[in-house]
């Protein structure tokens, strides 16, 4: 089995965690973003078919 040969730093680790977080938080302001343009009838990106299908 593999195993690292040293140590990763502290340093390190958290700059990964904190480029991991901030990526997820980018998306999810973008998701909150989508989310309220398409409730407000604004969004340009995203596509509703309103159509009734059940005629």
């Amino acid at each position: 089995m593999a195993v690292p040969k040293k140590r990763t730093s502290r340093t390190k680790t958290k700059q990964r965690k904190a480029q991991w977080l901030r990526k997820a938080d980018l998306m999810s302001k973008k998701a909150w973003s989508l989310g309220c343009s398409i409730a407000k009838g604004n969004s340009n990106s995203f596509v509703l078919d309103n159509s009734d299908k059940s005629n």
